[in-house]
């Protein structure tokens, strides 16, 4: 059994949607087990991240995926405190080679998502693991493209969501989004099973005709949400 943890703060509810897509792709492949893992601020006292429950979850995984909302161009101020409360777990190099993803989510269309991203690359550099892009081309950039297609914000590093401000956590980021992280999810357990087990892995190869189908599809099951 191959083990896959999202962790993540979400104080509105939009971040928490695109991890339980994430989780929804990754339950998909046999052998996998999934969990979810939320930071909170009422971890963080006097400036300091602390939960030994969490941190045991994620010493036991296999795979990693970080998420965190975007303020004011970086990752939220919490999420920033979680990181930084792996320090021992850094200098003990305990998730050296563990797989590791990422995802973040802003009401802006862009709002310096790209930097949050590169923050948790980073961090997971920094702690030896081994980072997993998105693996999906970009979508709604041609004529026929819609809000709802796959990798519509165009991210390559992880997966990005974005929500108008005035809407809640139930209409989190476009159903292109979600379809997005789920098929993020579905890729990182399928590399984990790889990279722990030796499973066999083909790589889900696509050319432009066929994704733009997908994301059709993707549009279609919207539509047919409302």
């Amino acid at each position: 059994m191959a083990t896959l943890t999202v962790v993540y703060h979400s104080p509105n509810g939009h971040t928490r949607a695109l991890a339980e897509h994430i989780v929804r792709g990754a339950r998909t492949v046999p052998g996998t087990a999934t969990h979810l893992a939320e930071v909170t601020g009422e971890q963080v006292t006097a400036g300091r991240w602390s939960d030994a429950p969490t941190m045991d979850l994620l010493k036991a995984s296999d795979t990693v995926v970080f998420g965190a909302p975007t303020y004011m161009g970086s990752l939220s101020a919490v999420f920033k405190s979680f990181l930084e409360g792996a320090f021992h777990p850094f200098l003990g190099q305990e998730w050296k080679d563990k797989l590791a993803g990422g995802f973040t989510h802003s009401a802006a269309q862009n709002g310096d998502k790209l930097f949050s991203l590169q923050q948790l690359a980073v961090f997971a550099a920094q702690m030896n693991m081994q980072w997993v892009s998105v693996g999906d081309t970009a979508g709604d950039n041609w004529t026929g493209g819609t809000r709802y297609d796959v990798n519509r914000l165009g991210s390559w590093l992880g997966v990005m969501g974005q929500t108008n401000a005035d809407e809640g956590p139930d209409a989190v980021s476009s159903h292109g989004d979600r379809t997005t992280a789920e098929r993020y999810g579905v890729r990182l357990a399928e590399l984990t099973a790889r990279w722990v087990h030796g499973t066999p892995y083909e790589p889900r190869r696509h050319s432009l005709e066929e994704f733009r189908e997908l994301s059709a599809r993707s549009a279609e099951e919207a539509r047919a949400r409302v």
